[in-house]
């Protein structure tokens, strides 16, 4: 019998960082009525949902992190009517609208820590952390912000603490008391009365905090930053994660076909792994395979590690690219040929898992560079020398050739990459060897092809070093893939336990370089791609 599609599981989810993507009123911020206008380009792009970075109201000391009324739209982005609008114009195109919910913190101006600052005795003071100063005087306990310093803020006027993961202008919710868990839950059932399709959980595993507030202990080591010198067992991924999970997942599942997928904070890929199950996550992320070094053995190893903590019944998930990470094109290619990026892009779409792309990945968007004077992210404000913050990766999305790439009638809040002039996405729709063009192919030939989008996963073993062979495997079809991370042709053998039905090449890259295939062997040229069936 074959498997019901089901969009999250079988298709390719977006981001969106909506401040940079499409500007429609002049501000030089994008809203969403510019993500409104983009829509058909994303449906030919191919995308079967799109997750908004968030767009909740904010003072923006974060960036939209820092969030000041979970029932509402901000005001730079659009009203709620446009918001709906959205849905209802992303549904019409069978796109899916993944919200991101930062629960942990909220801004130091949502009305419920204002509440919190007029008394101890106040109704909302037990909503956050809120702790008198140790005996001498001191901080609670030694726990670190991390964005640097303190986790804890002194206030004068109630000579007490109150605790903040992120910037001081975000204290950290307490999930222990039942009153948050439950206006918590209200948010969730607030958004999916509105339509939305599903939810993207930011640092959810640092939701609660050790019932005592117990120190820290030290890591053994040498190590440069203050926040690495501990272990963090007291400030996240506390027990009680998990049985709010389960309410959070009852309460998703009582609305068809809905998503929820978290972002798991300073966690290995065992324990991000943990927190999904039928009545927990739905999928979650995990850093190993977008921090892979250059080469099959890195990202084999991570794709393989994941995968097998899946094992059969779960569904992976898999990025590149997102909000807060330098962009692969930077990372992993000098100069401006696209080879390594279409390789990339041949891993990313054909491994089993939901593969999520970052706006203008597609186009290969390499990171801009912004002078100390020109940078907004407030980790780069504070920590210029060390870290230049995450703008790079935030610039706005180039569309064409016109003044600011066609994001922005207006200076647009962050620079444009010079760049754009000649990568941009009306140039490369142009160009059949474009990069866009190359993953518009591959998404097409995912969808279409059931073992590239539910097959499962096997690695075959690397008998040549600078080539990464799977096989993917669905009732009705195989796939083999062979990716060449060597700049030279390179030269596999095809597996040969079953050769009573012969491969096919079903992608080959590109058109004036294709791979050769012949019975027992395949030639790749340098970052060669080849897809077979059978």
């Amino acid at each position: 019998m074959k498997a019901k599609r089901t969009w999250w599981r079988d298709g390719v989810i977006y981001q969106i960082y909506p401040r940079s993507f499409q500007d429609t009123n002049a501000d030089g911020i994008g809203d969403l009525q510019g993500i409104i206008q983009r829509l058909d380009y994303l449906k030919d792009l191919g995308i079967d949902g799109i997750w908004l970075s968030p767009i909740n109201p904010s003072p923006d000391v974060d960036f939209g992190y820092d969030v000041s009324d979970y029932l509402n739209i901000d005001a730079k982005f659009g009203s709620m009517q446009d918001f709906d609008l959205l849905l209802n114009e992303a549904h019409r195109r069978n796109i899916h609208i993944i919200m991101d919910l930062v629960l942990n913190h909220s801004s130091d101006q949502h009305p419920w820590f204002q509440e919190s600052l007029k008394s101890k005795d106040n109704p909302y003071h037990d909503w956050y952390l809120w702790r008198d100063p140790a005996p001498d005087g001191d901080y609670p306990n030694n726990w670190l912000s991390f964005f640097g310093g303190s986790g804890w803020e002194y206030n004068s006027s109630l000579n007490q603490y109150y605790y903040h993961t992120f910037c001081p202008e975000q204290p950290d919710l307490n999930f222990r008391n039942p009153e948050v868990r439950q206006a918590i839950l209200d948010v969730f059932r607030f958004w999916l009365e509105r339509g939305v399709d599903g939810f993207r959980l930011d640092v959810f595993n640092a939701y609660f905090k050790d019932r005592e507030l117990r120190d820290n202990p030290r890591r053994r080591g040498l190590h440069l930053r203050p926040y690495d010198r501990f272990e963090h067992v007291n400030d996240i991924s506390q027990p009680e994660m998990f049985p709010f999970l389960q309410e959070i997942r009852k309460l998703v599942d009582k609305y068809p076909n809905r998503y929820v997928v978290g972002e798991t904070f300073l966690a290995s890929p065992v324990q991000a792994r943990m927190y999904i199950a039928p009545d927990l996550l739905h999928a979650g992320f995990d850093y190993a395979y977008a921090r892979s070094p250059w080469g099959p053995t890195g990202f084999g190893n991570a794709v393989a590690y994941w995968d097998a903590l899946h094992g059969e019944k779960d569904w992976p998930n898999y990025f590149l690219n997102n909000h807060d990470t330098p962009r692969s094109a930077s990372r992993y290619v000098t100069g401006e040929d696209d080879a390594r990026l279409k390789l990339l892009a041949s891993m990313h779409l054909t491994l089993r898992g939901t593969p999520y792309l970052y706006y203008g990945e597609e186009i290969g968007m390499r990171d801009t560079r912004y002078s100390r004077a020109e940078i907004q992210d407030p980790v780069g404000k504070r920590k210029w020398l060390s870290v230049k913050g995450r703008d790079g990766c935030r610039s706005p999305m180039q569309w064409d050739a016109s003044a600011n790439a066609g994001f922005s009638p207006a200076k647009p809040w962050l620079r444009v990459n010079p760049e754009y002039p000649t990568r941009n996405v009306e140039a490369q729709l142009q160009d059949p060897e474009s990069l866009l063009n190359f993953y518009r192919a591959l998404i097409r030939l995912r969808r279409e092809n059931p073992a590239l989008h539910a097959g499962s996963l096997e690695l075959l073993p690397l008998e040549n070093e600078s080539v990464l062979v799977y096989k993917r495997s669905a009732p009705t079809q195989e796939a083999l893939i062979a990716l060449n991370f060597s700049n030279h042709p390179q030269q596999v053998n095809l597996p040969g336990e079953d050769n009573t039905r012969a491969w096919q090449l079903l992608f080959g890259g590109s058109e004036s370089d294709p791979p050769l295939l012949d019975a027992d062997s395949l030639s790749l040229p340098a970052y060669g791609t080849a897809i077979l069936s059978r």
